[in-house]
C-alpha cells in the first residue's frame, strides 16, 4: 500500500514510518524544511515537500504521491505548554486541525486515497463522570475558555473525518520518547522539581497512550475498514491522585504536595484546574474489537516504569 503521513517527523511519525516500512508500505512523509526532508528520509520513507497551509502546494505533491492512503499527524505543539495560555500556545495546532485537515483532505480526494485516518484526542468527552468514556459519549459541551479553541478545533477535524468516510483515532494522554511525560519532557521534569502538585482531592482521569501503542493502532487501522472514530488508549484509566505520586517514585522526586482548589486556580487558571479534575478517561473496547488491536502496554504502570527506568540519574 503507498501511504502518505502528514506530520512524518512529529512523536507518532517517527515512532510511524519505520513499522510502515517494515510491513511493506511506500510511505511517502509530508517534509516542509530541510531538516524534516533529511529526517523523513532517515526514517526510510519517500520526501513530500510542501507546507499543510499552502492547499495548493499540498494537493500538487499528494497527488504525485498517488497514495492508497492519508493519515494526518499533524500538530505544533510547544514542548512546555502553560495552562494559562493554551489557546495562544495551540494556536497553530488549532490552524492545522482546521485548515491543515480541509487542505489535506482535499488532496486527498483529488488523489484518489481510499483511506483516511487522522489523530484525535480521547481527552475531550463531558467530564464529572466515574465512568470511562466510549466513542458514543457526548463530547465536552462548556469547556474552560483556554481549552474551548482547542476542542472547537479537534470537532472540525473529526466533522471533516467523518465527512471524507474517514477514520479518527482519539488518542490518549501521549507517553514514550519526545512527549512531556518522557525522560526528558517538561511535565517529567516539573516532578521531579516537586513543582506538579495534586489539586484537591485529584479525580481528574487520565487515559494513557505509549507513542508506539499509537502507531501499532494507526498500522492497524490502515488494514481495517472501520470508519468514525476509535479511542486508543491504554486498559487502565486512573485518577490523577494514583498516578501522579507513582510517576514521582518512579524519578525518585519529592512527593506530590496538595494544593486547594482556589489556589490552584490563581495558579494554573481554568483549564490547569480542569485538566487535573476532571478530565474523564476513555474505554478502548470497540478499538481492541474492530482493529485487532490491543496496546503493548496494557497499563501505563509497566509503560512509564520502562520508559522512565533510570530517569531519576541521568
Amino acid at each position: 500500500m503507498r501511504v502518505f503521513v502528514a506530520g512524518a517527523t512529529g512523536v507518532i511519525g517517527r515512532r510511524l514510518l519505520p513499522v510502515l516500512t517494515s510491513q511493506g508500505h511506500e510511505v511517502i512523509g509530508l517534509a516542509r524544511s530541510y531538516g524534516a526532508a533529511v529526517e523523513v528520509e532517515m526514517l526510510g520513507a519517500v520526501v513530500a515537500e510542501a507546507d499543510a497551509l499552502d492547499s495548493d502546494a499540498l494537493t500538487r505533491v499528494v497527488t504525485d504521491a498517488a497514495p492508497d492512503a492519508v493519515i494526518h499527524l499533524l500538530t505544533a505543539i510547544p514542548a512546555k505548554i502553560n495552562p494559562r495560555r493554551m489557546s495562544r500556545d495551540f494556536a497553530q495546532t488549532n490552524r492545522l486541525r482546521t485548515e491543515g485537515t480541509r487542505n489535506l483532505l482535499y488532496a486527498a480526494q483529488q488523489a484518489g486515497a481510499k483511506r483516511i485516518i487522522t489523530q484525535g484526542l480521547a481527552c475531550i468527552y463531558e467530564p464529572n463522570t466515574w465512568v470511562p468514556a466510549t466513542e458514543v459519549t457526548p463530547l465536552w459541551r462548556d469547556p474552560p475558555r483556554q481549552f474551548a479553541p482547542v476542542l472547537a478545533a479537534l470537532r472540525t477535524l473529526e466533522q471533516r473525518t467523518r465527512q471524507a468516510d474517514g477514520l479518527v483515532l482519539r488518542l490518549g494522554q501521549l507517553y514514550g520518547h519526545g512527549t512531556i511525560y518522557g525522560r526528558h519532557g517538561s511535565f517529567v521534569r516539573q516532578v521531579q522539581a516537586g513543582k506538579i502538585p495534586l489539586i484537591g482531592s485529584g479525580d481528574g482521569t487520565f487515559s494513557f497512550t505509549h507513542v508506539d501503542d499509537a502507531a501499532s493502532a494507526i498500522a492497524a487501522a490502515l488494514h481495517s475498514h472501520v470508519r468514525g472514530a476509535l479511542n486508543i488508549v491504554d486498559d487502565e484509566p486512573a485518577p490523577v491522585r494514583e498516578w501522579l505520586p507513582i510517576l514521582a517514585e518512579l524519578l525518585e522526586a519529592p512527593p506530590p504536595k496538595h494544593i486547594p482548589l482556589a489556589l490552584a486556580r490563581l495558579t494554573a487558571g481554568a483549564w490547569g484546574l480542569a485538566f487535573m479534575t476532571q478530565l474523564r478517561g476513555a474505554d478502548n473496547t470497540l478499538a481492541r474489537r474492530t482493529l485487532d488491536w490491543a496496546p503493548h502496554y496494557s497499563s501505563w504502570r509497566q509503560g512509564l516504569a520502562a520508559e522512565l527506568a533510570h530517569a531519576a540519574h541521568p
